[in-house]
């Protein structure tokens, strides 16, 4: 079975079972894969979590019974999952912008329409990549919980406010850092809800160690900072690289998509339960800075 049609089957069985509670690994194993695997590919094939999914069609199945007058607010919500009238109503609102209560009175609504996924042929494109086993790396930096999946628009969004608003901490762990060009974005901790999203650098072990003390550093607000160490584990990696030039993000949030839609489902590789990492070769100024370039580090396992 492809990876397309497998999707597809743990799709076709969501929507069988939505008034039930979903088992995530009965999801997954239709469409023959662990569910660390699955969630994390749905997530970036299709822009959103399984949950996400779950959730928008369960209320927009609810709105169009509410409207055909077919079931009572309180025999809705306990159909669709909710353990109160109250946790539905809350929940419908948000995504209606209106109360169940109101659908007779013939407010507009929402309606999030059943997932279909198809193979589009597309041309035959070059990607180049390696496979590389690296080792253990201790890194230093900040985190912020990200909502949603960590591919797409929210993650794009979230991404860039993440480091407009936190310039100077980045100043500050440039020059710290022994190689002040490269810093790090690493995700990690992915759940339905979001996942941690890291800046960092890479500090001396030394650097790491005396960072938090004030006779040392000559401050005392070192710690109000949020600075953590951060470790990545070694791991098999498959690694891409955009092209070099002075402003590669786009091809980065483009070849992101591209590594798990086009070679990741066509490869003899699975995710792995381990940190994401970005490596962003960013040279301040000068020529250099038209040389600039991001690895995107996939962690990768044998399927």
């Amino acid at each position: 079975m492809d990876w397309i049609s497998g999707l597809q089957c743990a799709v076709d069985y969501v929507e069988e079972h939505l008034t039930e509670d979903i088992d995530y690994i009965k999801v997954a194993e239709r469409a023959y894969s662990s569910v660390y695997h699955f969630c994390r590919v749905f997530g970036i094939v299709c822009g959103f979590t399984l949950g996400e999914y779950i959730r928008k069609r369960r209320l927009t199945l609810a709105a169009a019974e509410l409207l055909e007058k077919r079931v009572k607010v309180t025999d809705a919500a306990f159909k669709y999952g909710y353990e109160t009238p109250e946790s539905f109503s809350r929940a419908f609102y948000k995504f209606h912008g209106v109360m169940p209560s109101q659908v007779i009175q013939g407010c507009p609504l929402k309606s999030f329409s059943r997932l279909t996924l198809k193979v589009e042929k597309t041309g035959c494109n070059e990607m180049n990549y390696r496979v590389e086993e690296r080792q253990k790396l201790i890194l230093f930096g900040y985190k912020k919980r990200f909502e949603g999946v960590p591919f797409g628009d929210d993650r794009e969004r979230q991404e860039d406010a993440f480091f407009r608003s936190t310039r100077a901490k980045q100043w500050l762990l440039r020059g710290a850092s022994h190689t002040p060009d490269t810093s790090y974005c690493i995700v990690n901790n992915i759940d339905e809800k979001g996942y941690d999203f890291y800046i960092a650098y890479n500090l001396d072990e030394w650097t790491r160690k005396e960072i938090f003390n004030s006779a040392v550093t000559g401050v005392n607000f070192m710690e109000q900072m949020g600075f953590e160490q951060i470790m990545i584990p070694s791991q098999t990696y498959v690694v891409f690289e955009t092209p070099k030039m002075r402003r590669p993000i786009m091809d980065y949030i483009a070849l992101r998509k591209r590594i798990v839609t086009e070679w990741l489902t066509s490869s003899n590789y699975i995710f792995a339960e381990a940190p994401e990492v970005a490596v962003m070769h960013w040279p301040v100024c000068g020529e250099s800075a038209d040389r600039r370039f991001i690895e995107i580090c996939l962690p990768i396992e044998k399927n």
